[in-house]
């Protein structure tokens, strides 16, 4: 006889024995977590599946959108910018996903005339807010000034960061008509341009606050 079998043969039980028993266990227990149970073996009464939190449930937003109200049905934790570019029909892409964390400021908008990173609010967050994006600043027919003087400074590159530039700019030339380039310079601190752009964006901005 082996020595694992005389081990066996000493405690009065075979190897063999243990693993059917160990098998048997590990089946009702199984079976014995409801959370195994398939929905026809639940009692009569109950919900196949828990019902899902009421606070976490999409819901209507209305959005006061370039003075229009915008309705999205979105969740909880969608931020502004998120429902204006992926919920919003018709979608609002003035506002840049960049960053997403609230360091570039590709995704500025005004919120009641102040400029905030729309990557940080919550849509939920700012129902009965005046909302203003680049699209409701001026049009290509009639631009705004800062747009103006944009184009004419030619100060912008690949474009990307310029929405957010000519937002945060405006809500400095509307707080400071004759602002000096200092003052231009300290409203657009919170926007990146990552091709260098700055001297013309402040020439822009110093040109807009003159017109």
């Amino acid at each position: 006889m082996a020595a694992d079998e005389r081990d066996d043969a000493a405690w009065g039980m075979s190897r063999r024995r243990f693993l059917k028993g160990v098998g048997v266990v590990g089946a009702g227990a199984a079976i014995a977590d409801p959370s195994v149970l398939s929905a026809q073996d639940k009692p009569a009464g109950t919900n196949a599946e828990a019902p899902a939190a009421t606070g976490d449930a999409p819901r209507k937003i209305t959005l006061a959108v370039n003075g229009q109200n915008v309705d999205v049905t979105a969740e909880p934790r969608v931020t502004l910018l998120s429902a204006l570019r992926d919920y919003a029909d018709p979608p609002i892409t003035g506002p840049k996903l960049v960053c997403g964390m609230g360091t570039c400021g590709a995704c500025t908008v005004l919120l009641d005339g102040k400029p905030v990173y729309s990557c940080l609010c919550l849509a939920a967050d700012v129902q009965g807010k005046k909302i203003t994006t680049t699209e409701g600043l001026g049009t290509p027919d009639k631009m705004n000034p800062v747009q103006q003087q944009f184009c004419e400074k030619d100060a912008l590159m690949c474009g990307f960061c310029t929405p957010g530039f000519v937002t945060s700019i405006s809500a400095t030339v509307q707080k400071y008509p004759n602002a000096t380039i200092d003052q231009i310079k300290q409203g657009c601190v919170g926007n990146f341009c990552r091709c260098g752009t700055y001297p013309r964006v402040f020439e822009a901005g110093v040109a807009a606050a003159k017109a």
